[in-house]
């Protein structure tokens, strides 16, 4: 079990993506680890063959702990492909065989990717993987799905039968973590939340001129204000309140059906909008391909979501404990508005939502933070 962070203790093995007998090239995945937070692929660490799994599917081990072994050089004992051939893994149940694929050989597909593939007749051949070594994902299929051609219709809307088959299936370990942690959060912290409308003329000006997205600019503001309002930027374990140094700015990352994920960007109190919008895109591709770091998802001390990318107008976020706040970034609407000389004028508007607990502080201050906030959007100059 390699060390993946200096914070992570341990992991569970999620899945094995080679079986005893198998044949591995450094690099190449063997298994995948689920931590906490996130799902990680473990690539080997030499060209070899497989000759034992010594930990099974769903258990958890403390890092160090060997997971396999692989026969390299003249260690290679020659051990051959037959079932016959193949130990079973520590724990007693039979090592993974692979999906059968054609010409005779496996294929390293999830479970996902196969039914998919089956219930829309696609040949896997033919899609192209964006996951480590090649690796075929949900996302990929579906991508690959959006691509064909839409079949002839005439009149109304044809569906095919076998998209609207029913199907039941256990939550993943990222929608059962998001559950718990969303259902503790709910029970632990008093939410209350507040709403401010906010012109964000200023800013639309800046970042079409910069070519860059809204959200940056609205994370320098936050994070310029965190600074400034200590009670915001701040935990709360037990009746312990951590008013914290520096800005361990959360954003949060939708995953699709798969959930989602909060990557923090450390000292963001300390970077411009471009080195933001830098680190909000690489961390938002890395999220959607597997490929965060455990310490990357660890120790926020304050979270913006952003669903208005979606046109959404208004939201109340869940508290990511054990911080006390999250911003909820809401879609740029041209209403009309009265200016300050009295006339009427159409502007871009938000409303920035703030989910806040009630235990850590009061209304006022809430209040005051989200309108410094808008201060700092409504007035920029860089």
């Amino acid at each position: 079990m390699p060390q993946m962070g200096v914070s992570v203790v341990e992991g569970t093995l999620a899945a094995w993506h080679k079986a005893v007998g198998e044949g591995i090239l450094a690099d190449e995945t063997i298994c995948e680890i689920s931590t906490d937070k996130i799902d990680t692929d473990i690539p080997s660490p030499a060209d070899g063959r497989v000759v034992e799994l010594v930990v099974g599917e769903g258990e958890t081990v403390v890092v160090g702990t060997v997971l396999a072994r692989i026969a390299v050089g003249r260690e290679d004992p020659g051990v051959h492909g037959g079932d016959a051939d193949r130990p079973a893994p520590a724990g007693g149940s039979p090592a993974p065989t692979g999906v059968a694929a054609a010409g005779g050989g496996r294929t390293n597909h999830s479970p996902v990717v196969l039914r998919m593939a089956e219930l829309h007749g696609i040949d896997l051949a033919g899609v192209a993987g964006t996951g480590r070594n090649g690796r075929i994902s949900k996302q990929d299929v579906e991508a690959y799905i959006a691509r064909q051609p839409a079949g002839p219709r005439s009149g109304g809307l044809e569906i095919d039968a076998s998209d609207r088959e029913t199907v039941s299936e256990p939550l993943s370990r990222m929608r059962r973590a998001i559950a718990e942690h969303m259902t503790r959060s709910l029970r632990t912290a008093a939410h209350c939340m507040t709403v401010i409308e906010v012109d964000m003329s200023a800013i639309v000006r800046a970042r079409r001129a910069a070519g860059l997205g809204l959200l940056p600019y609205v994370a320098r503001c936050v994070a310029e204000s965190l600074c400034v309002f200590g009670g915001m930027n701040a935990t709360l374990e037990g009746d312990v309140v951590t008013r914290h140094g520096s800005v361990s700015l959360g954003i949060a990352v939708s995953l699709g059906e798969r959930g989602l994920i909060v990557p923090v960007i450390e000292r963001a109190e300390t970077l411009g909008v471009a080195e933001l919008a830098e680190r909000i895109l690489d961390l938002g591709a890395r999220a959607r391909l597997n490929q965060l770091r455990p310490d990357e998802v660890r120790g926020g001390t304050f979270t913006i979501t952003n669903p208005g990318r979606w046109g959404t107008t208004g939201g109340t976020p869940i508290i990511n404990q054990p911080q006390v706040g999250i911003l909820d970034l809401e879609a740029v609407v041209d209403r009309v508005v009265v200016l300050d000389n009295q006339s009427i004028g159409i502007r871009p508007m938000a409303n920035l939502c703030l989910s806040f607990d009630h235990r850590a502080m009061d209304g006022n201050l809430a209040a005051e933070f989200l309108g410094d906030v808008r201060s700092r959007i409504e007035g920029w100059q860089g």
